[in-house]
């Protein structure tokens, strides 16, 4: 079971890294990048809709909804602009170099996200190998970007 906790991110990031291509592709298809971007979140939302009632999920009530403070929202816009950010950038630079530049600055923020504790994360701290990892990371992202 441990290690389903370190098979499962790897299989979400071969899936983020295929939803870029295919996103990448519907968008050449109907040619617009936002339309492109919607549909993708409108198949993803009727598919989780689909789940939560065949699987009977007890949904939150409108006073529960309300009581949650806004910025807990801000995943859904968050996830609206990657997706549109990866769609506008995958065919202009390449799958490799977007990937390259966002795992670069994902980890370095999950890495302050982590040191402070931020959004309810158990808070680790810092060390001298973690900013050298971070330090490789951004030296490989360059060097796959480099021509």
């Amino acid at each position: 079971m441990k290690y389903l906790f370190f098979i499962l991110p790897a299989l979400a990031g071969i899936t983020i890294t295929t939803q870029a291509g295919v996103n990448s592709q519907l968008r050449v298809a109907i040619n617009n990048p936002w339309v492109a971007a919607f549909i993708s979140f409108v198949v993803g939302t009727v598919i989780l809709g689909l789940i939560i009632i065949g699987t009977k999920q007890p949904v939150p009530s409108l006073e529960q909804l309300k009581s949650i403070e806004l910025y807990k929202y801000a995943g859904g816009l968050l996830g609206a602009f990657f997706v549109t950010v990866i769609i506008f950038t995958v065919p202009r630079i390449g799958s490799a170099n977007v990937f390259a530049l966002v795992i670069a600055s994902q980890f370095i923020m999950a890495l302050l996200y982590d040191h402070f504790g931020l959004f309810g994360l158990p808070q680790t701290n810092i060390s001298w190998v973690k900013i050298l990892g971070s330090v490789m990371l951004i030296a490989g992202a360059y060097l796959v970007i480099k021509k």
